[in-house]
């Protein structure tokens, strides 16, 4: 035992607590969220910044497209150059041969208006090939020998941090073939890069120390009722069973709570009925083997005593006393599980006209009247020995518990494809509140210990324990001073069923 707490005492100081996971999975949780934030606000800004002036161009390529062929399409380029900040050229292609029949300059930097024919001619081979749409990034140098990416302008004020998108359109209409090329400038955004990161660098630092702060707060809220829990907990396990739990802050802290207390209340409970079972189960015991002592000693010590008559009261203790032990290794194989029903068909009706013939001597010798009341024949699928040891346990309890009448009726009746077998008594009967508890080992209404006219007081339980196994509907309807009705029904098992 000491050796288990010691091992459990080891993992739980391995075992990371609450406050500590809370606090790691909101710092991920964060890191996760800044990183997000990292990549797209600022990793990856040049790139949205790009393709935003790709999609503008596209659109605006599109707006011109649907006026090429009207009036005023000059003015129209003119206007749409300076609201949007760009330079637009319009070129007819006639052969090999292209006229510019519109162009507008929004700004100094613009690459369409220093077009040479070789590039004019790339462009529109590209456009072609690519389905009538092409871009192209641009980047200005100092030098008169770009490369393949690069454009040069004599005169350019600090060209190298120029950098310009174009954007053709090769389009076709009413039969004439027209160029669209656009350029827009993209502004430098280093110094918008840099600022932002200092700005990220400052958020980094406020989240985190934010997020320790509301890590332990939350963490505090969560483990103090925990921690009240556990301790109380503790005291129930000490065997202290009047402790009451008590959640607080949140849902599921109160849920587990209440079920705490229904369980130390269910603790207390069983603690009780074990105490009872012992006492019981020891006067039940001590009871024969104190007659079967005595009788021994009777009959070795006094002459003329070793007879018959005391000989049989040994053996009816002794047997009594097996029947106690038989009922307990039954009841115990039962409620593990180990004892299964070896279902078979069987007549219940010719069962119980069977079973009430033990009755007979009780009925002549004690007064008692047991009637029977059947309505024919009633087969059903359940294990023969159980469903005896239920009908015998079932009117042994009524024997016991019947009034001063000692009349006892058992009927078995059908219905509904069902078949109900039921023993009623004129005794005290059993209060509303108490109904649910006489199926427990041992328990007795009265709560007064006797010896039982039939039986070993583990009836009930075993009578439970079996109907449950068998997945039967069983109860007991009682009113107190009237008596008591306990029923079970099984299904009928009809002639076409195996």
């Amino acid at each position: 035992m000491i050796r288990r707490e010691k091992a459990r005492d080891t993992i739980r100081h391995h075992t990371t607590g609450i406050r500590w996971r809370i606090f790691l999975c909101l710092v991920l949780f964060v890191l996760m969220v800044l990183m997000t934030l990292w990549f797209f606000q600022i990793r990856m800004l040049g790139y949205f910044y790009e393709r935003e002036k790709y999609d503008e161009l596209e659109i605006v390529s599109e707006d011109l497209i649907s006026h090429l062929e009207m009036e005023h399409f000059d003015d129209r380029v003119d206007l749409t150059a300076k609201e949007k900040n760009i330079c637009v050229c319009v070129f007819r292609i006639e052969g090999s041969t292209a006229t510019a029949v519109a162009d507008a300059d929004a700004n100094s930097n613009c690459v369409v208006h220093h077009l040479s024919a070789e590039l004019l001619s790339n462009l529109y081979d590209n456009a072609k090939k690519n389905g009538g749409t092409y871009d192209k990034r641009m980047q200005f140098v100092k030098n008169d020998e770009p490369g393949e990416d690069d454009f040069y302008v004599p005169g350019m004020h600090d060209p190298s941090k120029a950098v310009n998108v174009l954007f053709v359109r090769l389009v076709t209409v009413e039969g004439r073939e027209y160029l669209l090329v656009l350029d827009s400038m993209l502004s430098p955004i280093r110094t918008i890069i840099s600022t932002l990161q200092v700005q990220f660098s400052w958020i980094v630092m406020l989240l985190l120390v934010a997020t320790v702060v509301m890590a332990f707060a939350i963490s505090r809220l969560i483990v103090v009722p925990l921690t009240s829990i556990t301790q109380k907990a503790g005291e129930l396990a000490a065997g202290n069973y009047e402790v009451s739990f008590e959640g607080f802050g949140y849902r599921e802290v109160e849920e587990l709570a209440d079920t705490l207390n229904f369980a130390a209340r269910e603790i207390s409970a069983t603690d009780n009925l074990q105490k009872e079972l012992i006492a019981n189960i020891s006067h039940d015991l001590r009871t024969p083997l104190t007659m079967i002592k005595g009788y021994s000693e009777l009959m070795r010590d006094l002459p003329g005593e070793n007879n018959a008559e005391n000989a049989q009261i040994i053996i009816d203790e002794t047997t009594r006393l097996s029947e106690l032990v038989s009922d307990l290794l039954d009841l115990s194989k039962l409620q593990a599980g180990t004892k299964k029903p070896e279902c078979d068909v069987f007549d219940l009706e010719a069962l119980v006209r069977d079973t009430m013939e033990r009755y007979e001597a009780l009925i002549r010798h004690e007064g008692y009247r047991i009637s029977f009341e059947g309505e024919g024949p009633a087969p059903v699928l359940a294990d023969r020995t159980m469903i005896l040891q239920v009908i015998y346990n079932l009117i042994n309890n009524a024997v016991n518990y019947t009034g001063e009448s000692k009349c006892v009726r058992v009927t078995l009746s059908q219905a509904e494809g069902r078949v109900r077998f039921a023993v009623a008594d004129d005794g005290e009967g059993i209060p509303p509140e108490q109904i649910n508890e006489i199926w427990d080992r041992y328990y007795r209404v009265d709560k007064v210990h006797k010896r039982a006219v039939m039986g070993t007081g583990l009836g009930l339980s075993i009578v439970k324990s079996v109907l449950e196994a068998h997945h039967a509907a069983y109860g007991v309807e009682s009113a107190v001073g009237v008596g008591s009705v306990f029923w079970f029904e099984l299904p009928l098992q009809q002639p076409n069923e195996n």
